[in-house]
Formats: C-alpha cells, structure tokens, sequence
C-alpha cells in the first residue's frame, strides 16, 4: 500500500490509461507527473516510499493510474524505455533532493537497488519482467552513473581514485543530450560546486599553510601534491606576473583576427609550442599534431576565421592532445605519458581554453573519457596520469576567472626578480572577485 502524508492531497494523475493503446509516451509523463508533484509536497521519506512502492515492490500493477503507466511501459517489452523511465525518476528525486542538499535520502534511494531480492519467485510474467530489468539495470553503466552522484555528495573512505575526479565525470553526462534533461542539469549543479568547494580549499590551504599561526585543525591539502603544490602555484603566478598565458593568448586573437582560416592553423602552431623548454618534445608535438592541422577542415581554408571555426578547431586539437576517438588516449597523450611532461601539457591546453573558453567544457568531457580509460587499473598503476590531473586541476584552478594570486615579497632585503631560486621570499595571496580575500595570517 502507497504511504502519504495526512496534511498533502495525494496526487491524481489525468485518466490517460482508461485504454492502453494510447502509448508509451503517455505513461511515462503520468509516471514524471506523479513523481514531480510528490517530491514538491511531500516528505523526503514519503517521496521515497512511494518511488519503491512503484518500481521495487509493485504487487497490484493496475490498482492505480501510476501503476498501470509502469504495466504499460512493461507489457510493452521495451526494455530501454524502461531503463529511461526509471533513470529520469531517479533523476527527478535526486534533483529535488540535491537543491535542498537531502544527500542522505540520495544514498538511500540509490542503495535500494542493491537490496533488491532478484530471485524472488512469482507467476505474474510482468513482474518476472520487471525483476529482471532491475538487475540488468544495476550491473549497467546507468547505475554507477547514479552512483557517482552518492560518491560526489557524502564520504565514501573506500571509493575508488578516479572518485576523487567527479566532477569532470559528471561534466560528461552533462554534455550528453541522450541523457534526461533532470539528469543533465543535476550532473551541471553538482561539477559546479564541487568546482567550488575545490577551489575554495585550495585558496584556504595555500593561505594557512604559510601562516606563523599555529593550527588548531589539521591542514586539508585538496591535492594530492603535497607541499609542491605550493612551489606550483608560485611559480604559475610568477609566470603571470611577468608574461602570462592570458596576455599571450589576448595577443595571439588580435593578431589572428583577421586570418584566413589557413593562416591562422599556421599562427596556432606557432602559438601552442611557443616558450615550450624541451625542444625534443616540442619536435615531437610538430609532427604529430601539425600534421593533423593542416588537413583539417580544409574545405574552409581561404574563408574568414569565426568564432564557430575557432571553437571546432580548438576541440579537435584538444582530442589530439587526450582523446581522439573518446575512449582511448591519444598518441600524444601518450607520448606525454612516455616524457613525463604533465605540466608541459596541461599548458598546452590551457593556451587553447584561453583562446577557446567555449572548449573547456569539451576538454572536461575528454578528462573523464581518459579517467574512464584507466580508471579500472589499481592507483599505483596509474600514478602518472593521476598526477596529470592533479597538475591539471591546480593550473586551472589558479587561471580560474573569479580568484586571484598574487605574489607578495616578505624577504625585503631579497632585491631579485622572480627567479626558481628566490621563490621562497614570497608568499601566495588569492583573492576572490568581489574583494573576499582569504588572508595567509589566519
């Protein structure tokens, strides 16, 4: 028996089932209709009760409008229409439940799955049906994409490394038009604040741990980095401060403005391998993607450069740097991986999302097709490319739009410039835009 709420009327859906023939469509809107108007006035718990009373323990598949929606979708042996049902319903909870941070009900709702008893005997073929699906359903890469929604919102000490990366795994369910619109704007929500939260503890880590203060709780050092980080962002801010990657990029689009589009792939050459030190690699780097540049969109090669030819390029580039066909890493990436240049080519990357800011989103969704990859393998097997992303999470971060760091010299009688040595007489301030500074002396 469905539970509910003395205080909520229940919710009626419109009488689209007085006859089945109506279609599929039909019965999953009463289903979405039903659940949306649940989880807005009702409880987290009744909400809940009454999405496992649906899907979990349907007896009476006709006793309802909602039941019969799910024996319409059911009778009607399309099992994929079913699986989308159910993961748009878990979507439509889990939507709901994030804004108002209810992570807990999240979990719950995603561990009822596992709980179910599979094996359970019945005569009623729909409901054999239906059990069979269910465990289909939690052996699939549906389920752990639901999954990846509890890893992100409470404390798993026993998660698998690439957890440690969701929110760029979230970014490709994001970018995936496939998905339901409620799971796509949960995974955009989500990767966004735990963007945040990320740079948030990485501002407040660089400033306690130059503070002479003593700290009463312990450091969270967000990297994986340890104190290196630190020599990192210095370095990174010093680059900034003398020649940045944004003043380079400014330069190169001015000059490029007005570029057939076969002299500007010329230009972006030039560009990416620009102040690039190691002159083996960046030979390397010539042939392999230069290569690639010259015959790209080649019907296109006298016309004027525009912003929607700047933006393909530059994700095609991206591709040849992670991931050309989106499920294995490029050979690039993997000569990257054989050199053990992970900054050498995060800069590289990060010059095309200065270009190209529409590209970050598509570069992101490339990180994940690449943790993906390798995610299966032990973390000691893997240590490379998790310090790529590392590398690649901090020099992001430290180009972020709305933070700031700057170097500040507390060694007065140190007179040299920016230089790898003198490093240590500075210290590292970030500053939020909208004047929140986040002091080191804390």
């Amino acid at each position: 028996m469905l539970i509910q709420e003395p205080a909520v009327e229940r919710y009626h859906p419109e009488p689209h089932f007085q006859h089945f023939t109506k279609g599929i469509e039909h019965a999953q809107e009463t289903i979405y209709e039903f659940l949306i108007h649940t989880v807005k006035q009702c409880s987290p718990e009744v909400a809940l009760t009454e999405f496992e009373s649906l899907f979990v323990h349907s007896v009476n598949m006709t006793s309802s409008e909602v039941n019969q929606a799910l024996y319409q979708i059911i009778v009607a042996n399309d099992e994929q229409e079913f699986r989308n049902t159910l993961k748009r319903s878990c979507y439509i909870l889990i939507n709901n439940w994030n804004t108002s941070k209810k992570y807990q009900i999240i979990q719950q709702l995603v561990g009822l799955f596992p709980k179910i008893k599979f094996n359970r005997k019945t005569a009623s073929l729909i409901l054999t049906r239906l059990n069979s699906w269910l465990e289909k359903f939690v052996g699939s890469s549906d389920y752990q994409e639901l999954e990846l929604f509890v890893s992100a919102c409470t404390f798993q000490p026993e998660r698998p490394w690439s957890h440690r990366y969701t929110s760029y795994l979230l970014v490709s369910q994001f970018v995936n038009t496939t998905n339901s619109v409620e799971q796509r704007e949960t995974a955009r929500v989500l990767s966004k604040q735990l963007k945040e939260q990320y740079k948030r503890d990485l501002a407040l880590y660089v400033a306690r741990s130059q503070s002479n203060v003593v700290q009463t709780v312990p450091l969270k050092n967000p990297t994986l980095l340890g104190d290196e980080v630190l020599l990192l962002i210095k370095r990174l801010v010093a680059k900034k401060c003398v020649f940045s990657y944004t003043n380079l990029a400014n330069i190169f689009l001015k000059q490029t403005h007005e570029l057939t589009y076969c002299q500007f792939k010329d230009s972006l050459k030039k560009y990416l391998i620009y102040s690039m030190s190691n002159q083996d690699l960046a030979e390397s780097v010539k042939k392999s993607l230069f290569g690639s540049l010259e015959s790209l969109y080649e019907i296109h090669d006298e016309r004027d450069l525009d912003d929607a030819l700047l933006l393909r390029t530059c994700n095609r580039v991206i591709e040849c740097l992670t991931t050309e066909n989106r499920k294995e890493p490029s050979s690039l990436f993997a000569l990257f991986v054989m050199q053990k240049s992970p900054i050498t080519l995060v800069i590289l990357l990060l010059k095309l999302i200065l270009i190209s800011k529409n590209s970050r989103t598509h570069l992101e969704s490339c990180i994940a097709d690449l943790i993906r990859h390798y995610e299966n393998l032990q973390e000691a097997d893997c240590q490379w490319v998790i310090h790529f992303l590392e590398i690649f999470s901090v020099i992001f971060t430290v180009y972020a739009e709305d933070v700031e760091y700057n170097l500040v010299k507390v060694d007065p009688e140190n007179v040299n410039g920016y230089q790898k040595q003198n490093l240590a007489a500075y210290q590292v301030f970030s500053q939020f835009r909208g004047n929140v500074e986040i002091p080191a002396q804390l």
